[in-house]
């Protein structure tokens, strides 16, 4: 690990994508202790400029907008990187596991990938909002379960190259169960892939959330959320741009040092294939 962080480090724009990502990150967690507002308090007049008294100026309602885009930004990291995590760990387990029993499981798993791929995001989502309401909860679910069709095709490929191996075919003759082979010789050996897969899919989830925020199929109003912010601000765009400008950097600089930190990563692990983007 030590000789893969040097690796790591000797990237400048991997450097740049972690000293991004622990800016939010740090921004996000002290938020509490000393943003001067609540996100969802009228404290002002509406749309005040940037000043002295707020130094992001005022929403359209008066809430000071300093506070709602840095708990804007705790909800997103929060929301990104849970669906993430769900995506790349549960995407990982179905992938392997469609690996190693192959048959019927593995057919029925593809075909369910593919039929997921085919619905477009929009649509997939607006399903489960209708159903199940715009909580926090059912987003993080939604966009798990969108997130996950490229991680199962990507463990399922390293799972398929795993099973040739002599310690899997070993486990087996030792008369271990799948479940037991997969979660004890194969998931071990993916780990680096999954790592890389959580940033990916946490970058793809983190645009996605914005822009289902912004369509109006995310978040609802009163919570501070930058697609949500994006969306309000439209309509005073020319009159007080930095409504749409701040939070639109947050989210740019927010994914790109994602997708730089990611790619040092997967440098540094060796991990070719897993870069190029977050598809699926």
């Amino acid at each position: 690990m030590p000789s893969r962080l040097r690796l790591i480090l000797r990237r400048p724009l991997a450097l740049v994508g972690v000293a991004l990502v622990l800016i939010h990150l740090l921004m996000a967690l002290s938020a509490p202790w000393w943003i001067a507002h609540d996100p969802t308090a009228l404290v002002g007049p509406a749309l005040e400029p940037p000043g002295e008294d707020f130094l992001f100026g005022t929403d359209e309602l008066g809430r000071d907008f300093l506070s709602r885009v840095v708990m804007g930004g705790r909800v997103a990291i929060l929301v990104a990187f849970s669906a993430g995590l769900i995506a790349a760990l549960g995407g990982g387990l179905v992938g392997l596991a469609a690996a190693y029993y192959r048959g019927w499981f593995d057919d029925g798993v593809s075909r369910l990938v593919e039929l997921k791929l085919a619905i477009p995001s929009i649509l997939f989502v607006s399903l489960f909002v209708t159903g199940f309401g715009q909580s926090m909860g059912v987003l993080i679910a939604v966009i798990a379960v969108i997130k996950m069709m490229g991680a199962i095709r990507t463990s399922r490929a390293a799972g398929l190259q795993l099973m040739s191996l002599g310690y899997v075919k070993a486990a087996q003759l030792r008369g271990e169960r799948g479940p037991a082979i997969i979660a004890r010789e194969m998931l071990p050996s993916v780990v680096d892939l999954l790592l890389v897969e959580f940033a990916l899919r946490s970058s793809s989830a983190l645009l996605l959330v914005s822009a289902l925020s912004f369509l109006g199929l995310g978040l609802s109003p009163p919570t501070p959320d930058w697609g949500l912010m994006i969306h309000a601000g439209l309509s005073a765009i020319h009159s007080e741009p930095w409504l749409i400008l701040i939070p639109a950097v947050c989210i740019s600089t927010l994914v790109i040092g994602i997708n730089f930190a990611t790619e040092g990563i997967a440098d540094a692990l060796g991990l070719d294939a897993a870069r190029g983007g977050a598809h699926g």
